[in-house]
């Protein structure tokens, strides 16, 4: 190994020195998880507090002991290695059990957020073959309105109540032991299964193996979110989306940290989410840009946030403003980084280097992260190119296998020794990577991904609808917000009544948070000769209405 200078910075010296040494087999609920509750049967994994205020403080013991009862659930019930398991739960301890019992034996967890609508769910069902759903009582009719769609599904599994049809987690687990003989899986074995929000079809399946999720997100919890064994985490986001895997399972514990989870199934509350960073004392802290965006219009100054030490922030670009209102709130700096469902956290603004406000940081040790050209080729420093992951002559632990059943996809992700991110950005000469915008026409909403395709689809199923586009439009709390340019069906005129029908006839179709909060009627729509609608044209407009241009 290379040695460095004496006088080198940390972070070089680490980006120099850093090896992620990938075994044959590996397993990150028997090797991370139950390693902490062997060595600590009493050590906190978990400060958990419900919707009415009560608190349970759970160990590593809990989680070990709990997910052995459910992969012997499992094998009752006949889900085998392999098999998929859709995952729709709020923020419950009972999330971390399942997800811990399905990755011990192998079989294949797809956590999703629980604002799925049936149409959702059929669709997740059919294009993974799922065996198995776990949901509860407020989702399952959801479920049973599409199972007769969805002929791989066999099994069906609810949480905290009763229904026919439906088998009795709590009842399965009371009669299932809390040992478990299993074989450890190998470290490219299938893992787990994000979907994610495309611009011309449907949600990509993102395949993860136990490294690349379950061992490279060593990296997140080591050098982004900085922490220790005696540190109490609080991450917000949503059990549906990719930030929880980073930030709400695999970063803290393999740092041996503690989570605080809030079951709080209503809006974010900013003065509520302070207090409770300062009751609990909270010492590490991660949110989306919307959230502190919202906090940072509170009197910071009245909680008392003495044990919070590191903040940092993800989902979407964080504006300088607003990092330099939160540190003079409350002396703290937020540390931006830079991620995807594909990958573990890429880039990030660590703690051993100097912020450059709006700038996404430097890479992640054990990655190289480029801008790169068209042909593959880096380019200079300031000029603009794609964001993209090194991946030969050896690919990097920390990024995805493959876009399940889809090598179409995984193939146009490829570009020579590149994987390319699909985003676009900038290098500064002192390696600073800044984020420019999006390749493609996803459209990231209070660091929500939303695919337009999905939106426009709802909308012209309405009758009034004829044609519509749906593109990003600038937003000074939630970076953006789903904005819809929609031509009417003959019969049909403009009006604000008929905006709010369309509006309630999206989040009907397909997910509450998707629905475009600004709907402008119009005669056309820009196109390309081919017949395409050019949503950058559309983007422009808007970036230039609302003077970010």
């Amino acid at each position: 190994m290379t040695t460095p200078p004496p006088n080198m910075p940390d972070y070089e010296r680490e980006r120099l020195m850093f090896r992620l040494d990938v075994p044959e087999r590996f397993n990150f609920a028997q090797d991370v998880v139950d390693r902490w509750a062997d060595q600590d049967p009493g050590k906190l994994a978990m400060l958990w507090v419900g919707q009415d205020g009560g608190e349970r403080r759970l160990p590593f013991a809990y989680f070990r002991d709990e997910s052995n009862r459910f992969a012997n659930v499992l094998g009752a019930l006949g889900v085998e290695k392999g098999d998929g398991v859709l995952v729709v739960l709020p923020r419950l301890p009972e999330w971390h059990v399942i997800l811990l019992g399905l990755i011990k034996l192998g079989a294949i967890p797809m956590p999703a957020t629980t604002l799925l609508t049936p149409k959702d769910i059929a669709y997740r069902v059919r294009s993974a073959d799922v065996k198995m759903v776990v949901t509860t009582p407020e989702n399952a009719e959801k479920v049973e309105s599409v199972r007769g769609q969805c002929p791989t599904l066999e099994r069906l599994l609810l949480v905290g109540g009763k229904r026919a049809g439906w088998e009795s987690f709590e009842a399965a687990m009371a009669a299932a032991p809390t040992t478990a003989s299993l074989r450890k899986t190998r470290s490219d074995d299938p893992m787990i299964v994000y979907f994610t929000s495309g611009t011309t079809a449907g949600p990509k399946m993102v395949l993860h193996t136990q490294a690349s999720y379950g061992l490279a997100h060593l990296l997140t919890g080591r050098y982004w979110l900085d922490l220790r064994p005696d540190d109490l985490h609080w991450n917000l986001s949503d059990t549906g989306w990719a930030k929880a895997a980073y930030s709400n399972l695999f970063g803290p514990w393999h740092m041996g940290a503690a989570l605080l989870i809030v079951d709080d199934r209503g809006r974010f509350d900013a003065k509520r989410c302070l207090t409770l960073l300062e009751k609990h004392e909270v010492t590490t802290f991660c949110a989306p840009p919307t959230a502190y965006r919202m906090m940072v219009l509170e009197a910071l100054r009245q909680f008392s946030l003495r044990r919070l030490r590191h903040c940092v922030g993800a989902g979407e670009p964080l504006n300088p403003e607003v990092i330099e209102a939160w540190k003079a709130g409350t002396g703290l700096t937020i540390y931006d980084g830079y991620g995807q469902t594909e990958t573990v956290l890429l880039v990030a603004n660590f703690r051993c280097l100097p912020i450059k406000p709006g700038s996404m940081g430097k890479p992640m040790p054990g990655l190289e992260v480029a801008v790169i050209d068209a042909e593959g080729q880096e380019v200079p420093p300031k000029v603009e190119g794609d964001l993209a992951v090194r991946v030969r002559p050896t690919r990097p632990a920390g990024l995805f296998r493959e876009y399940w059943r889809n090598p179409e996809a995984t193939a146009n992700c490829l570009r020579g020794d590149w994987y390319v991110t699909g985003d676009r950005g900038v290098r500064d000469e002192d390696g600073y990577l800044w984020f420019v915008g999006r390749a493609d026409d996803v459209i990231i909403s209070a660091g929500y991904r939303i695919g337009p395709f999905e939106v426009e689809s709802a909308l012209v199923e309405h009758a009034a609808v004829a044609e519509a586009a749906v593109v990003a439009s600038p937003d000074a709390m939630r970076g953006s917000l789903v904005k819809a340019f929609v031509i009417l069906a003959p019969g049909h005129e403009p009006s604000p009544r008929l905006a709010e029908e369309l509006q309630e006839h999206v989040k009907r179709v397909t997910a509450p948070y998707k629905y475009p909060r600004e709907i402008e009627f119009v005669s056309e729509l820009p196109k390309t000769i081919s017949g395409k609608i050019r949503r950058v044209e559309l983007r422009q407009r808007e970036e230039a209405r609302k003077g970010t241009r």
